[in-house]
């Protein structure tokens, strides 16, 4: 086997654990704090400690790759991402182990800030499509997976195994990629950006925590708030500073580039409506449908089993056909998914609900691997770096924003339409559930529809030029 295609074997694993890290631990929350001796919002921390960090460094790791070397970055912070999941199951109490998540994160965002770089300067052109496409079915299976996986770890051992489960993975991948990762060839030593750095860092982390804090005290809290003014006063500072920076953090004319800025912008959109789709399956599934766990979780598995068969498929029609007509097909095979999903009622097949699921994953994988493709293929070699960070980035706020609007909205629709503050749904009132769930999905329609408009105005953009 050649050396590329074991340099993509050693990103996939390690991008598939940082990814699987951010949803597996989810399921074990209940026993952890438990163990613990933790509240459920105090265990919380487990989860968002390690996303934060992520969000938080995942561009100024970028730019410092393309400084000292992607596969340098790759390397430490495979390394540091094992060295975190051994402590997290080492952790005897709350303050270390939230401390092990961060160390989790920080290895995990060196990881996810070099994976597509890399990729796109080992790969030719003719090949990067495939190859990308390869690298989302890794993020897709990881995140999708998480719950499954945690679950059959929890029923047969404990929850410490959730995390030494990466250490002999993490070990194996590091000699593997000391073995096939070449040595760097960095660019010119650049000033750094520290004022960029401290206001990015403001901007995500105050936004971060408003979405996830805003869960629990409500989004109308006066210190959120507070807390979300800084944060937007700290972004437009940091455009500012960045126009006037000799080497900012972000070349801010890279969104100029057209097939840059628009694939950064439907990839939010895109994965803020997944996780509507994973946020609203479980409470359709197992409270409104009375399906099991264990059958619940089999039913959600279709779509990473649909995405890893079919992504690297996509990535070589993108290379044949061009991103932008695979790009479409994926939107509008997520838009049918939806449409599908939105009439699921309480009486509906079960079988049309995971052709749904199946369109889902399907679209997904047409979409993504054209999509990342795109992003990456239309940057310089010297900005990979930060281009890499930026897609990675745009996939985690996606994330985030689409959990905090899929449980705000269904529980506002409940709310008003109940005449009642709901803040959960444990099948009590399946009608109330189902006309909530329906307006989140006709939201997420609403969201494809704006990505599919934005790709089509892409097109009419390339042609203008090109004419």
């Amino acid at each position: 086997m050649s050396r590329k295609w074991l340099i993509l074997i050693c990103i996939g694993i390690v991008t598939f654990m940082s990814d699987l890290d951010a949803s597996v631990v989810n399921i074990a929350l209940p026993t952890i704090s438990k163990s613990l001796s933790i509240s459920m919002s105090i265990s919380e921390l487990i989860v968002s400690a390690y996303l934060i960090t992520i969000c938080i460094l995942l561009m100024p790791l970028g730019k410092l790759s393309d400084k000292i070397g992607k596969n340098r970055i790759f390397k430490i912070g495979t390394a540091l991402f094992t060295v975190g999941s051994l402590v997290c199951g080492l952790s005897p109490n709350i303050t270390l182990l939230i401390f092990a998540r961060i160390l989790q994160g920080i290895g995990a965002a060196m990881t996810m800030s070099t994976n597509n770089g890399i990729i796109t300067e080992v790969f030719p052109k003719k090949q990067r499509g495939q190859a990308l496409g390869w690298i989302g079915s890794f993020v897709a299976l990881g995140m999708i997976a998480g719950p499954g996986v945690g679950g059959v770890i929890l029923q047969y051992l404990s929850w410490e195994d959730i995390f030494y489960i990466n250490v002999p993975v993490g070990i194996l991948m590091m000699l593997m990629a000391t073995k096939v990762l070449e040595k760097d060839h960095p660019g010119k030593p650049e000033q750094s950006d520290p004022i960029g750095d401290a206001l990015s860092t403001a901007f995500i982390f105050l936004f971060f925590v408003y979405l996830y804090a805003g869960q629990q005290f409500g989004y109308l809290n006066g210190w959120l708030l507070l807390g979300l003014l800084i944060s937007v006063v700290a972004l437009v500072v940091f455009i500012f500073n960045e126009n006037k920076q000799a080497n900012p953090l972000i070349d801010l004319k890279l969104f100029k580039n057209v097939d840059f800025s628009a694939g950064l912008i439907t990839a939010v959109l895109i994965f803020v409506t997944n996780n509507f789709y994973m946020v609203l399956t479980p409470f359709y599934l197992q409270n409104a449908r009375n399906y099991s766990a264990g059958i619940a979780g089999l039913i959600m598995m279709i779509l990473p089993f649909v995405q890893i068969v079919t992504a690297p498929l996509s990535g070589k029609l993108a290379d044949v056909f061009g991103e932008i007509k695979l790009i479409v097909i994926g939107l509008l095979f997520i838009l049918v998914a939806q449409v599908l999903l939105l009439s699921s009622n309480l009486n509906s097949s079960i079988i049309i609900y995971m052709v749904a699921i199946g369109l889902l994953g399907l679209g997904n994988s047409v979409f993504q691997a054209p999509n990342n493709s795109m992003i990456m293929g239309s940057i310089k070699s010297k900005d990979l770096g930060i281009a890499g960070s930026m897609n990675s980035l745009s996939r985690n706020i996606g994330m985030v924003l689409g959990n905090a609007l899929a449980t705000s909205l269904l529980f506002l629709v409940m709310s008003v339409i109940s005449g009642q503050h709901v803040t959960n749904f444990t099948g009590s009132n399946k009608p109330l559930y189902l006309m909530g769930q329906q307006f989140v999905y006709g939201f997420g329609i609403v969201l494809i529809v704006i990505t599919i408009v934005i790709t089509l105005k892409q097109v009419k953009t390339i042609r203008t030029t090109q004419s």
